[in-house]
């Protein structure tokens, strides 16, 4: 059979003229399936939202197992031992007893329930130290305390997240607290501490009379005062704001 061209004219002008048709039913093919596809994710979700309301209810302690108290446990000694034992003897404050302790038990909680999710170590670091410093950018805490601060986040960090074995949490744990111990205990270095004093012979002020201001500062604090800075000299009422350095040499 031949073809002539007229035929095959009419052929390609035929198959031209069907073809919008099956583009128009492709397209409803295609957004039948998506609609298939959207409803089934739908209903997936529903389905998980009504499981998890479900489970809500059931009596279960499948997030306080062994391990979070395990954890726990080597959270609480640590704090224990951070500022019970190197913070308080060296310091004598309770100023921050609370928000150490409390800072220390949220951020832990938080961080070990989030452990399921994709959070690394750096990440849940940078969220509650982005918090403290929001928290205490106008507070009058000094370089010390906002150091130990961030230990006792640190720890509370470690504890919770840190993917290593009961005995390792405790080592690592361990060596912050040593280190912390013999750089603020006087192990390596005398124990500096600083204290503001309003001063009223404000003739001893000059820096001629130095030396004097020193030995009248001693004896009547009875620190060993080692240094003195002046802040501010208030000539109406001939006193004077200085801070004084010291080394605290009593043995605790």
């Amino acid at each position: 059979m031949k073809l002539t061209c007229n035929s095959v004219v009419k052929i390609v002008v035929f198959l031209f003229l069907l073809l919008p048709t099956y583009q128009l039913k492709a397209q409803e093919t295609v957004s039948t399936l998506k609609t298939y596809t959207q409803d089934a994710q739908s209903d997936d979700k529903k389905k998980k939202k009504k499981t998890g309301d479900a489970n809500f209810f059931i009596v279960g302690l499948d997030k306080l197992t062994g391990a979070f108290f395990s954890r726990l446990l080597i959270d609480i000694i640590s704090m224990l031992i951070l500022i019970r034992l190197i913070y308080y003897p060296i310091y004598h404050k309770k100023d921050f007893f609370f928000t150490f302790f409390l800072f220390n038990i949220i951020i832990f909680v938080i961080t070990y329930l989030l452990n399921k999710v994709d959070l690394s170590m750096g990440a849940a670091f940078g969220l509650f130290a982005v918090f403290s410093l929001l928290r205490y950018r106008t507070e009058n805490i000094s370089t010390k305390d906002m150091t130990y601060l961030f230990t006792v986040i640190a720890l509370g960090l470690i504890s919770a997240v840190n993917k290593g074995t009961f005995i390792e949490t405790s080592i690592i744990n361990g060596i912050i607290l040593v280190i912390a111990y013999a750089l603020d205990g006087g192990m390596f270095i005398k124990n500096e501490n600083t204290k503001k004093i309003e001063y009223e012979n404000i003739e001893l002020i000059r820096p001629e009379n130095s030396l004097m201001l020193l030995e009248d500062l001693r004896k009547r604090t009875g620190l060993n005062i080692h240094k003195i800075s002046v802040d501010r000299i208030n000539f109406l009422k001939d006193t004077a704001t200085v801070t004084v350095h010291y080394f605290d040499d009593k043995k605790k």
